[in-house]
C-alpha cells in the first residue's frame, strides 16, 4: 500500500511505501538430560529462570529425565541466549553439568 505523494523540494515528489514488520524468529530453550544434575535443581531452574509453576516445572523435568530433553521456554534469540548463559553459569557455580541450548523454533 502506498501513501500519497509528498513534496520533497524543487517540484519533485517522493513516494513513501509501507513496509511489513515481521515477527522475530523464535528460539526454543532446551534442557538436556545428564546423569549428574539433581532433579530438584532442574525444577528450581525452571521456576526461577523460566517462571514455571511448580507442577509445570516437575513435568518439564520429567520430560528431560525420560525423553532426554525438555522445552523450558520459547523466546526471541537474545532472550533465549541470555537464559542459556544465566542457567549455565548458575549450574556451573553449583557444580552441575546441566546443558542448556537454544535452537530456532521448528528445528529438532
Amino acid at each position: 500500500m502506498t501513501r500519497p505523494h509528498v513534496p520533497s523540494g524543487e517540484g519533485r515528489t517522493q513516494t513513501l511505501e509501507r513496509t511489513e514488520t515481521r515477527q522475530p524468529r523464535l528460539w526454543r530453550v532446551l534442557l538436556l538430560n545428564d546423569d549428574y544434575t539433581p532433579m530438584d535443581f532442574v525444577v528450581m531452574v525452571l521456576e526461577r529462570y523460566f517462571r514455571k509453576a511448580e507442577q509445570e516445572a516437575q513435568l518439564i523435568m520429567l520430560a528431560v529425565h525420560h525423553k532426554g530433553q525438555g522445552v523450558a521456554g520459547v523466546y526471541t534469540r537474545d532472550v533465549a541466549e541470555t537464559k542459556v548463559a544465566q542457567v549455565t553459569a548458575h549450574a556451573r557455580q553449583e557444580g552441575h553439568p546441566l546443558r542448556v541450548v537454544a535452537e530456532p523454533e521448528g528445528e529438532g
